[in-house]
């Protein structure tokens, strides 16, 4: 693909992506309750998902106390070890998730593809199902077509390209709007 022909569909990405204003308003919602009452969100990611720094927004320019589930290296490899890809989320959420707490979870695909391994995502899919019937919110982040994602999150912006770059940058976008708009709203 041509630079040109990048930023064009980036361009019209965005201009698509302004018809999810509600959603993304509706995050910023949850997201003032959460600081309000003092609860947590996670954050989960696979691949370059991962390399969102959403958590680290939120807890500096937000005052939310946001943790990534993808940070602790050791702990990952030990659970993926032991337990498997598919639950590595899981198994940290039994051990920090409290009632009130909300999880994001952030994918390309939302669990829409296939790998040798099965469906993309599903470690994903794994720690909203488990949020959500432990009495939390769930937010996704995704894009393509959503995936399973967009069906079992209570609010999911979805990125409307089929390009991962594309999607992986607009997920950016909509996090640094997300962590700003909620530190101005501390200025009001």
């Amino acid at each position: 693909m041509e630079f040109g022909d990048y930023i064009w569909k980036t361009k019209h990405c965005l201009q698509d992506l302004l018809k999810q204003d509600s959603k993304i308003q509706t995050i910023i919602e949850i997201l003032e309750i959460v600081k309000k009452e003092k609860k947590q969100v996670f954050i989960v990611g696979n691949g370059g998902s991962v390399g969102t720094h959403f958590s680290a927004d939120l807890f500096k320019i937000a005052g939310i106390k946001a943790i990534s589930l993808n940070e602790n290296v050791p702990l990952l490899t030990a659970l993926i070890n032991d337990d498997g890809w598919n639950e590595v989320y899981v198994e940290q959420l039994k051990r920090l998730y409290n009632m009130g707490d909300v999880l994001i979870a952030i994918s390309v695909h939302g669990g829409s593809g296939k790998d040798k391994a099965g469906k993309w995502s599903q470690n994903l899919n794994k720690a909203i199902k488990y949020v959500k019937f432990s009495g939390g919110y769930t937010i996704g982040l995704t894009g393509f077509d959503g995936g399973e994602m967009k069906d079992i999150c209570d609010v999911c912006i979805i990125v409307p390209s089929d390009s991962t770059p594309i999607v992986e940058s607009m997920h950016n976008v909509i996090h640094h709007y997300i962590a700003f708009a909620l530190q101005e709203g501390d200025r009001k």
